[in-house]
């Protein structure tokens, strides 16, 4: 049973792996296709948000948060391999924060072909967050409950 659980926590964290180590390789000097694709998702967002909570929301450098996520997902995912419970929820945070942001099908509307592929892969997201808050929950303390001493009881004839 270790043996396969160790293989089932590669193949899931090899997504995260792979995916950081592109991004890495593609980050370049002005964050890579991930930072020229999450510019015009960022700006809706913060529009959305400065609308609903009418404040100001300050300029946030796109290249970090490129970086923050290679960060996230790497330790994680190295850390989650070897049966931490941090890693899963380093992981657990990035899908939170950027899961809403990258795969925005709440933008367009079900007709339109975008709106389906968005949504997919949104689920598929939640779906990795529900498997590492059940890896969370599995790691967590489990109370030890001692087995209750019989009383010792007398024959009867």
């Amino acid at each position: 049973m270790g043996f396969a659980s160790f293989v089932g926590r590669v193949l899931f964290a090899s997504i995260f792996l792979l995916s950081a180590w592109q991004m890495f390789n593609e980050f370049g000097v002005d964050g890579g296709p991930e930072a020229k694709a999450l510019i015009p998702k960022l700006d809706l967002a913060k529009k959305h948000i400065s609308s609903q909570l009418h404040v100001d929301l300050p300029d946030i450098e796109v290249k970090q948060l490129v970086s923050a996520a290679i960060a996230l997902k790497g330790l994680g995912a190295i850390l989650f391999v070897f049966g931490h419970g941090f890693g899963a929820f380093l992981l657990i945070v990035y899908l939170l924060v950027s899961t809403p942001l990258l795969y925005d099908f709440y933008n367009y509307r079900p007709e339109e072909p975008q709106y389906t592929a968005l949504f997919g892969d949104f689920l598929q997201c939640v779906a990795q967050c529900g498997a590492l808050v059940f890896f969370w929950g599995m790691k967590g303390p489990i109370s030890k409950r001692q087995p209750r001493k019989k009383g010792v009881r007398p024959k009867t004839a």
